[in-house]
């Protein structure tokens, strides 16, 4: 039996290595202790112990696993819906945040990670990410052999009630009168048909890519960053649309293109979107962030007058400032951006839907808005590289690196604050920095950095490298 731990976000592995039906009978057997144990606690026992919704992504095998997992989960004395076909995480976390009678849902995917890895996220009652305290107390349940109980559950289908919501949350007649025209990039994954037919039906003219019934992902990592974004970086400006975006594998993060080709990250993305949904739709409330955020999101929000809160790296961590109230927005670097009014999660679908809304109530192109939102805010280049080392490296970059590493200066630049929160973190002059942490998905380091200028950032990627490899 594998050595099963819970990551930043789930469990993930390749299949047929550690991904096999008897480690998924162990995981989703160990999770409906634990939902069950907290049912019970909740004083459910007497009137049922409720429901649990499961989901599943675009993966080899994805509804076979999903159907495994109903069927073991139901043996715990919970009603069981099991989606009818693919869908997207957010759908899945929306539609159990809408069920009173759900305790939780589980969503079999592998997120952004290739596509021979398949994994299971575990949802709360809210849809909110299951917690540390949570994952820890399923670990601790697992059995040594998988069970062989199984029970019935029910299909349903969660995308219909989904995307109509989804289309209740924008200005259906402004996008309508705007005439846009878009390319949708779903790297094969879960937003794949469901976001393109859903903005044809709200009168935006779409061409889709990457959107086969392909397991292999036609070796695209559906990550919605370079390189695995160059087709629709290619495709907008060859059609001569007004931009292109990008989903992930489970559709709960987005990366975006202007009309000239440009790719745009999620950095510039959430800034955008803080300053429609606060300046276009009236919102107000905490902006929450990891600690990978850029400053030009810090500077939006000071211009704006908002609260801004950093959290370490991980959606849970923004969805626990979610559950304290008094937040508009919460986003992540790698592309997750969530609104809690409508769940309280990423939703990779919606931030497409909002980004229209936003081009097209303010009139103007994707470019134009994100050359608007640099005049205000001032442009920073960033850029993320993940590092593979030893084990030795690694143990030396934990134990020392780390905790202790405070250099006064970096590449010229004076070390203004460190945060060591979520590996290190160096604050430089002029809004400059630069990370090191090790994943929480995959064997290696991962470093980031932001400065004015793409060689100022690279040099600072570089000095990071340096200090990891020496």
């Amino acid at each position: 039996m594998a050595d099963i731990h819970f990551g930043t976000d789930g469990w993930r592995a390749i299949i047929g290595e550690d991904f096999t039906a008897d480690n998924l009978v162990r995981v989703i057997d160990a999770s409906a202790r634990v939902f069950k144990e907290d049912a019970i606690a909740a004083g459910r026992a007497t009137d049922g112990l409720g429901t649990i919704i499961v989901g599943h992504d675009c993966r080899q095998d994805a509804h076979a696993y999903a159907q495994l997992a109903a069927e073991v989960a139901a043996t715990h004395g919970f009603t069981v819906k099991l989606t009818q076909d693919y869908c997207p995480t957010p759908t899945l976390c929306w539609s159990v945040a809408q069920d009173a009678d759900a305790v939780g849902g589980i969503m079999l995917t592998s997120s952004h990670n290739p596509a021979e890895y398949l994994g299971v996220k575990l949802r709360m009652a809210d849809g909110g990410a299951a917690g540390k305290e949570f994952t820890d107390r399923v670990e601790a349940a697992f059995s040594d052999k998988p069970t062989s109980a199984r029970a019935s559950y029910v299909e349903v289908d969660l995308m219909t009630p989904y995307l109509r919501t989804l289309k209740e949350a924008v200005d259906v007649e402004a996008i309508r009168s705007a005439g846009l025209r878009v390319v949708i990039d779903p790297l094969y994954g879960a937003g794949r048909i469901h976001l393109a037919n859903l903005l044809r039906e709200i009168g935006v003219e779409v061409c889709e890519i990457n959107n086969a019934c392909d397991p292999t992902f036609d070796g695209l990592h559906p990550e919605p960053i370079p390189p695995w974004v160059d087709r629709c970086l290619a495709k907008v400006p060859e059609l001569g649309y007004d931009a292109g975006f990008i989903n992930d594998g489970d559709a709960d993060r987005i990366g975006a293109v202007d009309e000239h080709g440009n790719f745009v990250n999620p950095h510039r993305i959430i800034t955008l979107l803080t300053s429609h949904l606060a300046e276009d739709k009236g919102l107000s409330g905490r902006v929450v962030s990891t600690i990978t955020a850029s400053a030009m999101l810090a500077r939006q929000c000071k211009r704006l007058g908002l609260e801004l809160t950093s959290t370490p790296v991980g959606f849970k961590w923004i969805y626990a400032e979610m559950e304290k109230g008094d937040v508009m927005l919460g986003g992540e670097e790698s592309g997750g951006i969530g609104i809690p009014t409508h769940v309280m999660e990423r939703d990779g679908l919606l931030m497409a839907l909002l980004l229209c809304e936003t081009m097209a109530q303010r009139g103007m192109s994707l470019g134009q808005l994100v050359d608007d939102m640099f005049d205000k805010v001032g442009k920073l280049e960033f850029e993320r590289q993940g590092l593979a080392i030893t084990d030795e490296q690694m143990a030396n970059f934990r134990a020392n690196i780390v905790p202790a590493y405070a250099p006064a200066e970096v590449c010229g630049k004076k070390v203004v604050d460190i945060d060591r929160r979520d590996g290190v973190k160096f604050y430089l002059e002029g809004d400059a920095w630069v990370m090191m942490r090790p994943s929480g998905t995959e064997p290696l380091v991962r470093i980031y950095a932001e400065a004015e200028t793409v060689d100022e950032v690279h040099d600072l990627l570089d000095a990071a490298k340096a200090v990891i490899l020496a």
